[in-house]
């Protein structure tokens, strides 16, 4: 993942601000002083691995075009222990009160992608499979959400529908078969992209691999199928593992030697990594 997600996001960014000050943050501007500075910090309240500090950051910048003085003990990707120091920071109190909410929405969200993240990716070591993303994330949150992943230790699949040919089971029904389905997409755009085919038995990756494709997904299959369908593909393409991937059964995936391991729950299931900001 490149490093303009921010820039990528920054209307998200803004509409977050928007909508959670609208008129006016009225509790903070009824009691603070308008000049009036102050410290803080943020503390982990769990375990976990931290991504989007630089997203926090902006968001102060937002609002008063100065933002804080940071300073972190800790980088994205980098792993924290509960009750660990994240970092401290000083600026104008009106800023930290009024943008604390949103600042942590998107950094316990991102950090709990990556943390998720590397739970998976942990129990993939010493296998050659890499953990892949998927389209599954919030609406409008997706290159927060990829970037998050990538910290975390995973590998961005396509970033949206314009990147990469994915041929799914309902592409694959509209066009009549997968031969079909291929021929159409060559002979549209060449070589100019990569084509993905998805498939559900062994027939199915016979069809794939007799069209030459680039990665073939095995789409919910028993693992003794999956084992078969490595064997017959026998790098000739890549090859995808997805469906109902948990912690607990991808390192038996892993090891029927496919290249890759899609999972959702990275992005669709994940809690929030409970982080603390304290004015000191």
């Amino acid at each position: 993942m490149n490093n303009n997600y921010i820039e990528k996001s920054k209307e998200l960014i803004k509409l977050a601000l928007e909508e959670d000050i609208q008129s006016g943050d009225i509790t903070t501007s009824a009691i603070v002083d308008e000049n009036e500075n102050c410290e803080g910090k943020l503390v982990a309240k769990e375990s976990g691995v931290i991504a989007g500090l630089e997203v926090f950051q902006y968001v102060f910048k937002l609002l008063d075009g100065k933002g804080l003085e940071f300073h972190s003990n800790y980088y994205d990707g980098a792993e924290v222990k509960k009750g660990d120091l994240i970092a401290e920071f000083s600026g104008q109190m009106k800023t930290v009160l009024s943008g604390e909410r949103t600042a942590l929405n998107f950094l316990q969200r991102m950090s709990g992608v990556a943390t998720k993240t590397r739970q998976y990716v942990e129990q993939l070591k010493n296998t050659k499979a890499e953990l892949l993303d998927t389209r599954k994330t919030i609406p409008g949150f997706r290159y927060l959400d990829k970037y998050a992943v990538a910290v975390g230790g995973g590998t961005n699949h396509r970033i949206g529908l314009f990147d990469m040919v994915m041929l799914k089971e309902n592409h694959i029904k509209a066009a009549g078969s997968i031969p079909k389905a291929v021929k159409i997409i060559r002979e549209q755009y060449g070589f100019k992209y990569k084509i993905e085919v998805e498939t559900g038995n062994l027939h199915e990756v016979v069809e794939a691999l007799n069209n030459n494709v680039d990665i073939i997904m095995l789409d919910n299959m028993p693992i003794e199928e999956m084992q078969a369908s490595v064997i017959m593909i026998n790098k000739k393409a890549k090859v995808e593992a997805s469906g109902n991937i948990t912690a607990e059964n991808i390192r038996v995936v892993a090891e029927t030697g496919v290249d890759y391991i899609s999972v959702g729950a990275i992005t669709h299931s994940v809690s929030a990594l409970d982080i603390s900001l304290l004015i000191i």
